[in-house]
């Protein structure tokens, strides 16, 4: 695949290789430049663009624009998971999302995800050609796992106390940090030990998913002290309320620019993937931290 792996440093330490991320015939080296995944929901409920790509051809143009403005991975989503959202059942999933998927796998040079915590939806998503399965979840069904591991398929393990329909109601921890890594340390050996490649696991905080402000805000500021066996963290805060909360203003229109600010801190940080819904934006924020920091 053309322009998929950044040129790098040849010499750098080859411990560094570990920071590769593989997804099917996709292979990213994120030792310099972060990647930016675009949300594309096809819901009618999710909680910054639902109902806005329900119809394919508005699905593809949308995805057609993301690839413009600087898109690497495409994330299909066909069940809303903000706080409070109910489960979808699984037929409706998948008619939401195969066709979308069929059509977007002819794009080049962009991979496609599959956001879903249901194993069937993963395995018709990866049948139909996506090459990433990001798990809300967790990885926490083995059936799920049995299924990527029979693949060469990426996936996105996120961390989530409860679930969405119980999320928020009192998340608790003792330390937020070091609770993340034991997870993330514990599903690695798991998912290691079922035949996965380490590379292609990558991590996900789940900032807001079971996580009050402060949770959030030590996670926004402590990528690297929850990071695990050298791989990668995908970092997906776009938009969401906690960034209202914090500054006082609960008006979904004027939450873009404080998760740009949020994207440029977390890419400081360590965080090399970029969960986004407005990819220029967030893509011109992370060049631009790119250029200051080589």
């Amino acid at each position: 695949m053309a322009n998929l792996m950044s040129e790098g440093n040849p010499g750098r330490d080859p411990a560094s290789t570990l920071e590769r991320w593989e997804a099917g015939p996709f292979r990213w080296d994120l030792d310099q430049r972060a990647l930016v995944m675009a949300i594309l929901n096809v819901t009618p409920d999710s909680f910054s663009d639902g109902g806005r790509h329900l119809s394919l051809v508005d699905t593809l143009r949308a995805a057609k624009a993301f690839v413009a403005e600087g898109a690497d991975i495409l994330d299909i989503g066909g069940e809303s998971t903000r706080p409070g959202a109910q489960i979808v059942p699984i037929d409706e999933e998948l008619n939401r999302v195969i066709p979308v998927i069929e059509e977007l796998v002819k794009f080049e040079n962009v991979a496609i995800s599959i956001d879903t915590c249901k194993a069937a939806v993963a395995k018709a998503a990866l049948q139909a050609g996506a090459h990433i399965v990001n798990d809300i979840s967790g990885f926490r069904d083995p059936a799920m796992i049995e299924i990527c591991a029979k693949s060469d398929c990426g996936i996105v393990v996120m961390h989530m106390q409860g679930t969405p329909q119980t999320m928020q109601s009192a998340p608790s921890y003792r330390n937020v940090i070091t609770e993340l890594r034991d997870f993330f340390q514990e599903r690695f050996l798991t998912l290691t030990a079922a035949g996965i490649d380490p590379s292609r696991i990558v991590f996900d905080p789940g900032i807001g998913f079971g996580k009050d402000l402060n949770h959030n805000l030590a996670l926004l500021n402590s990528v690297q002290d929850y990071q695990v066996e050298h791989r990668p963290i995908l970092m997906g805060l776009s938009r969401k309320s906690f960034i209202g909360a914090l500054l006082g203003d609960p008006a979904m229109s004027r939450r873009e620019a404080p998760t740009q600010a949020l994207t440029a801190h977390t890419r400081l940080k360590g965080a090399m993937i970029h969960r986004v819904h407005a990819v220029r934006e967030n893509a011109q924020a992370l060049r631009m931290i790119e250029a200051t920091i080589t």
